[in-house]
């Protein structure tokens, strides 16, 4: 089956415009988190906890009620603050909706599965990311956030686009199978989604270092949520990723001995999707373990996210191994 020019092309024009989206939806965003009402109640915050600690009446909750009024020291209101923000999420859907196109139309034009070379890959990676960011925007009341999620997905989108860009082609031999479906498939969901507890894990610890010292992350400490709410959205979407994570390692290690002969042979990418899974899996265990909640855990949250990184770039574009599939010209 011949390449689909055309489709190509519209799959190009969607996924730019899907990352212009992203970029304007990102503006809104952080204007919401800069001046809108949960910025302004945990500015308020701070000042009463410098009373308090100045012999004033001490504070007796942590998070205010919705209700509560709010000082508009901002060069926004915070209701046009938040309207922003809801725009910034109309618009994040729209984004979600052209970066699924762009997915679904390189794969018709190429008549495979789209995710056959890093390209492919990493705009499967931030779709998934962006998809279940809207998912945890509807179960936690964090969609002031979205701007931390936002920027590395455009930047990795941005580079994707530019650095990595390969024109659509059939793949190799070696990838003409269905286990690039189910493998690989397993591999962009697991990805995707723990990009959200990476995030969370960082954003939690900046949050804690903030609690510890109030004179640490001063005007950003505060306008993050609490770290309990940070570390629930860190810990379910890594209980959610991680099983998915351990079925695409095992698919791997089927299709290697089916490619190759052997289950595992130490491949760089092998050895290090291991030992992410090890270090995820420490994760789990130290969150479940009463002792180890908290800021120990979000290093190690951290830690593994940062191997899935290293795994994507580094191993990819730097080192040689029976995976060197990236396809980048």
């Amino acid at each position: 089956m011949p390449i689909n020019e055309d489709l190509s092309r519209f799959s190009d024009y969607a996924y730019t415009t899907a990352v212009a989206i992203y970029v304007f939806a990102l503006i809104f965003l952080l204007i919401e988190q800069s001046f809108g009402a949960r910025g302004r109640q945990a500015a308020d915050r701070a000042k009463v906890r410098e009373l308090a600690g100045a012999g004033g009446p001490p504070v007796t909750e942590d998070v205010p009620p919705a209700s509560s009024k709010v000082t508009n020291t901002g060069l926004i209101p915070p209701a046009r603050a938040a309207r922003i923000g809801r725009m910034g999420a109309a618009l994040m859907v729209l984004g979600v909706l052209l970066h699924l196109s762009a997915l679904v139309l390189r794969g018709i034009a190429a008549g495979r599965a789209p995710w056959g070379n890093m390209y492919e890959y990493i705009m499967a990676v931030t779709f998934v990311a962006m998809a279940a960011w809207l998912v945890v925007i509807k179960k936690f009341d964090v969609r002031h956030l979205s701007g931390f999620v936002l920027l590395p997905v455009v930047i990795l989108m941005f580079i994707n686009g530019t650095m990595l860009y390969t024109a659509t082609a059939k793949v190799q031999p070696a990838l003409q199978s269905y286990w690039l479906v189910i493998h690989v498939s397993a591999a962009i969901l697991a990805s995707g989604v723990f990009l959200i507890p990476g995030v969370a894990s960082v954003l939690f610890l900046f949050r804690s270092a903030h609690e510890r010292d109030s004179a640490k992350f001063a005007k950003f400490g505060p306008k993050l949520p609490s770290s309990d709410v940070l570390d629930r959205v860190a810990y379910r979407t890594t209980v959610l990723a991680f099983p998915v994570f351990t079925f695409g390692v095992l698919c791997g290690a089927v299709w290697a001995e089916a490619a190759w002969g052997r289950f595992w042979g130490w491949d760089p990418k092998e050895t290090v999707a291991f030992i992410a899974w090890v270090v995820y899996a420490a994760y789990l265990h130290s969150r479940a373990t009463a002792g180890w909640r908290g800021t120990r855990a979000a290093i190690i949250n951290t830690v593994g996210f940062a191997l899935t990184v290293f795994n994507l770039f580094f191993v990819n574009l730097v080192t040689a191994g029976l995976h060197s599939y990236a396809g980048v010209n």
